[in-house]
């Protein structure tokens, strides 16, 4: 039997705008591609969702253990 997920109605929404501003010199585009790729998972279907949630996962995971390097 499979578990049901979060009832759709309390998912956080994707971000309003994800490109970048004068201010915004801080930000890294591997992140912003992981955030979009996830906001874009939200439309497949939850077994197709799962691909995307860990190639992002290891696209933070790897952006983070470079910052950490520095």
């Amino acid at each position: 039997m499979a578990r049901p997920g979060p009832p759709v109605n309390n998912r956080p929404a994707p971000p309003s705008d994800l490109g970048e501003t004068e201010g915004d010199a801080a930000r890294h585009p591997a992140v912003d591609a992981a955030v979009r790729a996830m906001a874009n998972a939200a439309t497949l279907a939850p077994a197709d969702q799962i691909a995307q949630y860990e190639a992002a996962y290891e696209t933070l995971r790897e952006t983070l253990a470079t910052i950490d390097q520095t």
